[in-house]
C-alpha cells in the first residue's frame, strides 16, 4: 500500500494512531524497527540536529534533503512538520510537489508568519491572515498528483493567546478550504485548551494532537473524544542530547572508554541500521570476481 494512503487510513481509522519524531534516517529506521506506523519529520528536532534555531533557519531543499533520506530508510509514512510552508501559496506548492517525488506521505503547515517562530518561545506570536492562509491550502491541494497526500492545518490561535472562537473559527475555514485535518496546539500544561475546542468542533474533520507540554493526560481521554492522530514531537532528539551529552562528558573525564562501551549501541548494532549486510549480499551478486582477491 502507498505510503500516502497508509497516513490517510490512520487519519481516518476509528482507532487512536500515534506518530514518534525522526529527524534523520537513523532515527526514522529507529522509530520503524520499535512498532511506530509513522513518523513526524519535526521542524524542532531536524534544526536541532543541524545545530541551528526552530527560525526556518534550514532551508526548504536542506529540509527535503533530510526527509530524502529519512523516506529511503524506512517503509512507513512520513508527516512533514512544513512550518509556515516556506513562504506563500507558490512556495508551499512547489513544496507539495517535491515531497510526492520523495514519497513523503504528507505535510503540516502551520497559520504564523515566515519566518516563524517555534510555538513554546514566546507570547502573542502574529498569525497568518485566515484567508492567504486558506489559499495556501487549496494551492497545495490543487498541486498534488497523489489523492491521498495529506495536507494537515496546524491551528496556532491557542499559542498566540487567543481562546477557542478564534481556534475554531480558523480550523473550520481550513476545513473548508480542503485541510484533510487540523492539529490544534497549545502549550498550557492542561488538556483544557484541547478540550475546550473539541466539545465546539463536533465531528465536522479529522483532529490532530501534539501533548507536549499536557503529557500528564491519559491517552485513554485522546480516544474517547475521538481524536485521530496523536503526534509525540520531539523526544528521539531530546533524548539523544541527554545520552550524547553524558557519554562525552564522561570519556572527557575518565580519558577512557573502559566505562563507557558496554553502555552504548555495539557497532554490530550501529552496522544492522545501516544494513551493511544488504551491500555485502550486493557485492557478491553484482561484482565480478577478480583473481587474486
Amino acid at each position: 500500500m502507498k505510503k500516502t494512503t497508509l497516513l490517510k487510513n490512520m487519519l481516518f481509522s476509528a482507532d487512536l494512531g500515534f506518530l514518534m519524531e525522526a529527524h534523520n534516517g537513523l532515527s526514522a529506521r529507529i522509530v520503524e524497527q520499535s512498532g511506530f506506523k509513522g513518523i513526524w519529520a519535526s521542524g524542532l528536532s531536524m534544526s536541532a540536529a543541524l545545530g541551528i534555531r526552530d527560525n526556518n533557519e534550514a532551508s526548504w531543499t536542506q529540509v527535503l534533503e533530510i526527509v530524502e533520506f529519512m523516506s529511503d530508510a524506512t517503509s512507513i509514512p512520513i508527516l512533514l512538520d512544513g512550518d509556515t510552508g516556506y513562504g506563500n501559496f507558490n512556495n508551499f506548492r512547489r513544496l507539495v510537489k517535491k515531497l510526492e517525488h520523495r514519497d513523503i506521505a504528507g505535510v503540516c503547515i502551520e497559520d504564523k508568519l515566515f519566518p516563524k517562530t517555534n510555538s513554546f518561545l514566546s507570547e502573542h506570536q502574529k498569525l497568518a491572515n485566515i484567508d492567504e492562509f486558506c489559499g495556501k491550502i487549496k494551492a497545495g491541494k490543487d498541486s498534488q498528483k497523489d489523492d491521498d497526500f495529506c495536507v494537515i492545518a496546524r491551528v496556532e490561535a491557542f499559542i498566540a493567546g487567543w481562546g477557542v472562537d478564534e481556534t475554531l473559527k480558523r480550523a473550520i475555514a481550513y476545513h473548508q478550504a480542503g485541510a484533510d485535518a487540523v492539529l490544534i496546539h497549545s502549550k498550557i500544561s492542561t488538556f483544557d485548551e484541547i478540550h475546550s475546542f473539541l466539545k465546539e468542533w463536533g465531528n465536522r474533520g479529522a483532529v490532530v494532537i501534539v501533548p507536549t507540554k499536557y503529557y500528564t493526560t491519559p491517552t485513554s481521554i485522546f480516544r474517547e473524544l475521538d481524536i485521530s492522530l496523536v503526534i509525540w514531537a520531539n523526544h528521539l532528539m531530546r533524548s539523544a542530547i541527554t545520552a550524547m551529552k553524558k557519554t562525552a562528558l564522561q570519556i572527557h573525564e575518565m580519558q577512557s572508554l573502559v566505562d563507557v562501551e558496554k553502555k552504548v549501541a555495539t557497532l554490530a548494532e550501529v552496522f544492522e541500521l545501516q544494513e551493511a549486510n544488504e551491500l555485502t549480499q550486493a557485492e557478491k551478486k553484482y561484482l565480478p570476481a577478480i583473481e587474486g582477491n
